[in-house]
């Protein structure tokens, strides 16, 4: 009975905001759920009426193409920036823990201050990256990142990737700490080179950190939502919509709320799938 007392106000935390707003929303994605709902209680079962109109949007397979460009792009680039971060300060050199704590800035920042930054330097006729573009001459006119439908997509990818950073240098920087020394002399002993250990020695073993550090990335990258809001609301054209803004232009720009649902409760399941996928395959044997 007292272990129970004990873990019982967690799970009342859990299941008040999560797992109510979660089931909640599982719901309406099966509803015809309008504004009068809210206030008559009345939504009527519409089983996967709302999902099949949500397949059948012009939009949808756009966005959907957007999503996966967005994830995989920042993915790629945060890890991969963040694993060379996290290898080039393992070194000691002067003021390099200064320099690490200010690479953590912006995942400090919260994501609208980050946007709203960036939305001031990638602006087309004032922002400062066009500025210094056009002083260097490297380019002839300004050029159109968030306005241009061939640019905003890249654009808040690396907005988020900027962002991201921070986060993957930490963790990967704390797996590598944990990797022995000796492992890396022994190597070096058997005639390794740099690229030998790292390949052999140093992925190898931050394996386990890796799959922490990607299935958390993936889930945190599909749910970005504040980041392209403030940048570009996922135009131009929704050439930088993604589900999580699709999600909200329908619910509470169309007023479909069924429907908005529909495209968050698929949101949660692609989530909840690859996060599976990644720790069936950590737990398989070596």
């Amino acid at each position: 009975m007292r272990k129970l007392a004990f873990v019982a106000p967690a799970w009342l935390y859990v299941a008040v905001f999560y797992l109510y707003p979660l089931a909640t929303n599982v719901r309406m994605g099966f509803q015809d759920f309008t504004v009068t709902s809210f206030y008559t209680g009345v939504a009527p079962f519409v089983g996967l009426r709302n999902y099949r109109e949500v397949f059948r949007d012009p939009a949808f397979a756009g966005t959907v193409g957007n999503t996966v460009l967005f994830t995989a792009g920042s993915l790629l680039l945060q890890f991969g920036i963040g694993l060379a971060l996290a290898v080039f300060f393992q070194r000691t050199f002067p003021l390099g823990g200064a320099l690490r704590s200010l690479l953590l800035v912006p995942w400090l920042l919260p994501l609208v201050v980050s946007g709203t930054a960036w939305r001031w330097i990638l602006e087309t006729d004032s922002g400062v990256l066009n500025r210094t573009l056009l002083h260097l001459h490297l380019v002839s006119e300004p050029v159109p990142w968030l306005a241009s439908t061939d640019l905003s997509l890249t654009a808040v990818t690396l907005v988020n990737v900027w962002v991201g950073i921070p986060f993957n240098m930490v963790i990967l920087y704390g797996g590598l700490q944990a990797i022995p020394a000796e492992l890396y002399e022994a190597a070096q002993l058997d005639g390794a080179g740099a690229w030998q250990r790292f390949r052999r020695v140093t992925l190898p073993l931050l394996r386990p950190v890796t799959t922490v550090v990607l299935t958390l990335g993936l889930i945190y990258t599909l749910k970005v939502f504040d980041v392209i809001m403030v940048l570009t609301q996922g135009g131009p054209a929704d050439s930088s919509q993604t589900l999580t803004t699709f999600s909200y232009d329908l619910s509470f720009q169309q007023l479909a709320f069924g429907h908005g649902a529909a495209v968050g409760n698929l949101l949660v399941l692609v989530a909840v799938v690859f996060a599976i996928g990644y720790l069936r395959a950590e737990r398989r044997p070596r």
